[in-house]
């Protein structure tokens, strides 16, 4: 019995190694570069790129790259589409994603808050596995202070991400605190803090991250 016992002890921890690459409450360090190019007044060309370290920030794991359209309708709503190219690593290899989307951005002030409201439509397709549709919802708020010739300004933030296969179900969230910050005219930045929260077979596990974000405007 003892031993009937530790072998599904240790096919359990062997399946949970498997789906989870790193321990719950890991430290990770991700860093997001943008570049944005004006089309005219109402339009513009976003290009992304995304890294990210894992393992206590020691094993660089994933990597996106970003192209999207945006268009203001009004002063208060932006639209935009684009396609995403993901690889991700698991045994050892990169895994590709290829994941076009469809995105509209609310945005509205009240006494000095800066608010904005993303609603994202993914559809994921996969080599290795099924494919997905995904909606991911983030909510960001500007408090109204900026400090220092740098503007530094302090921001909350939080986006779930719901998972359409057998159905609805949320499986992760992020939530955000940190600071943006005009580095020059047409440099911008941002330094936070991300608790990412995902759910894989009913059991959630947590991430730190401290991440960056540089975008340059043209």
């Amino acid at each position: 019995m003892k031993r009937i016992v530790f072998m599904a002890c240790a096919l359990t921890l062997l399946l949970s190694a498997d789906l989870y690459a790193y321990k719950d409450g890991d430290f990770q360090v991700w860093n997001t570069d943008i570049e944005e190019f004006k089309v005219n007044e109402d339009a513009k060309i976003v290009l992304e790129e995304e890294f990210r370290w894992g393992g206590s920030a020691k094993e660089f794991y994933y990597q996106h790259y970003d192209l999207g359209f945006f268009y203001s309708l009004k002063k208060y709503l932006l639209v935009g589409a684009g396609y995403r190219h993901v690889l991700s690593k698991s045994k050892g290899k990169f895994l590709v994603e290829n994941e076009p989307y469809i995105s509209a951005i609310l945005l509205w002030d009240f006494e000095g808050f800066k608010f904005d409201d993303r609603s994202r439509l993914e559809y994921n397709h996969f080599d290795y596995k099924d494919d997905t549709w995904r909606y991911r919802n983030k909510f960001t708020v500007k408090l109204p202070w900026k400090f220092t010739r740098f503007e530094i300004q302090p921001y909350l933030a939080d986006e779930i991400f719901i998972l359409f296969d057998d159905g609805q179900r949320l499986n992760q969230n992020r939530f955000f605190a940190g600071l943006g910050m005009t580095i020059t005219k047409n440099l911008k930045g941002e330094i936070y803090y991300l608790l990412q929260s995902s759910k894989n077979s009913n059991l959630w596990t947590a991430a730190n991250v401290l991440g960056t974000k540089f975008k340059l405007l043209f």
